[in-house]
């Protein structure tokens, strides 16, 4: 193989493989969907999290249960200061936050 065509073959699976990217982390406060914000639609304890941004919005991630959010248990009838590191996705026009890594702040 020439190192033309070893080139071009590293470049075609460049381009092929997905870039891997990195957790993203948010700082907010953790609050449950069903006891706290009393959702309608929330039949069990759900936690979101909370997070205001530079303009003082509100965003919420709703935490996917998985080992991570189990280990940190659920914030239900008081908010809870929370860092989660973790990728998000959106589903039902929600955004959802797979963390992994919670770490929940004393007050």
């Amino acid at each position: 193989m020439t190192r033309r065509e070893m080139l071009a073959t590293i470049g075609a699976l460049a381009l092929t493989v997905p870039a891997l990217k990195a957790d993203d982390t948010f700082k907010g406060e953790m609050v449950c969907a069903k006891c706290y914000l009393k959702r309608p639609d929330a039949k069990e304890c759900q936690d979101v999290l909370m997070v205001k941004d530079a303009t003082g919005a509100t965003a919420e991630f709703y935490i996917t249960k998985n080992t991570v959010a189990t280990e940190a248990g659920e914030a239900c009838m008081e908010p809870v200061p929370a860092t989660v590191t973790g990728s998000v996705s959106e589903k039902d026009g929600r955004k959802w936050l797979t963390a992994t890594k919670i770490v929940k702040e004393k007050k």
